[in-house]
């Protein structure tokens, strides 16, 4: 049995890191298409991100690995295959209690991140790419990690959700993780101007985040920050193609990179 648990953990952790790999390969791609150079002076940043982000997925794949195992082995959790086992209408339902449950555990968890000593200790490898680039969305330390793995995992025993509903939760997790760092907005001006807008997130949200290193604390909703007066507005991205086209006049090398840091700083 613990072999069985330890081989799913493992598979677990791999899956989790192909898909960071992919991901994050992807749209750092795009962004090298749509802004090139955007990056330039950043590789020992990214060859970090990329370390921490791989360590945090053999984290995120332990509490998966061992749910995965319980599941098919034991009949733990509330996750079903057969789509009429529940009404068609609770399907896309489930899939919005799962991102408003995470978006809320992700607001608390996070802003107690920003707590002086914990962030010290924990959030300022996050907080070390200035600016992040699309590998830094799992760039954690493993404390933070560890925050991160467990609500899906939690939330399967209490919430019941169709296998590829939870699929799609775990692909939207993915996704705005990836591109609310990557520096640029990828999503139209609906999504992050006027009426809608003003309750989602996107980059242009979470960048001031990472701008004023306090408030915008959610993950895929604002209700949070808004009621909790955290919220910050929408940025824009001035400041990082700036610095980026000064590490580029400056060769692209440690110098740019150091300035843009300053920069940041």
């Amino acid at each position: 049995m613990l072999l069985a648990i330890l081989a799913s953990a493992f598979a677990m952790s791999l899956i989790v890191g192909v898909r960071y790999v992919i991901v994050s390969g992807a749209f750092a791609a795009a962004t090298h298409a749509r802004h090139p150079g955007l990056y330039t002076g950043l590789s020992a940043q990214m060859r970090r991100e990329i370390a921490w982000s791989l360590a945090s997925a053999l984290i995120y794949g332990v509490p998966a690995g061992v749910v995965a195992w319980g599941w098919k082995s034991l009949g733990w959790t509330r996750i079903y295959t057969d789509i009429h086992a529940l009404p068609l209408w609770y399907a896309p339902l489930s899939v919005l209690l799962y991102l408003v449950a995470h978006d809320s555990w992700f607001y608390w968890t996070h802003r107690w991140m920003h707590q002086p000593r914990i962030f010290k200790l924990a959030h300022a490898v996050h907080h070390d790419s200035r600016p992040p680039t699309a590998w830094a969305a799992m760039a954690f330390h493993p404390i933070e990690a560890v925050t991160g793995a467990v609500i899906i995992p939690l939330l399967v025993f209490l919430i019941p959700i169709h296998i590829a509903c939870l699929g799609l939760v775990l692909a939207i997790m993915t996704v705005m993780g990836v591109t609310n760092h990557m520096g640029w907005e990828i999503f139209p001006r609906f999504m992050w101007k006027g009426p809608l807008g003003a309750w989602l997130i996107t980059a242009s949200h979470h960048q001031r985040h990472h701008d004023l290193y306090r408030g915008n604390y959610g993950l895929y909703f604002r209700f949070w920050d808004r009621l909790c007066g955290t919220d910050k507005g929408v940025g824009d991205f001035a400041k990082a193609h700036a610095q980026a086209r000064l590490r580029r006049g400056r060769g692209g090398g440690a110098a740019g990179h150091a300035a843009g840091r300053r920069g940041n700083g």
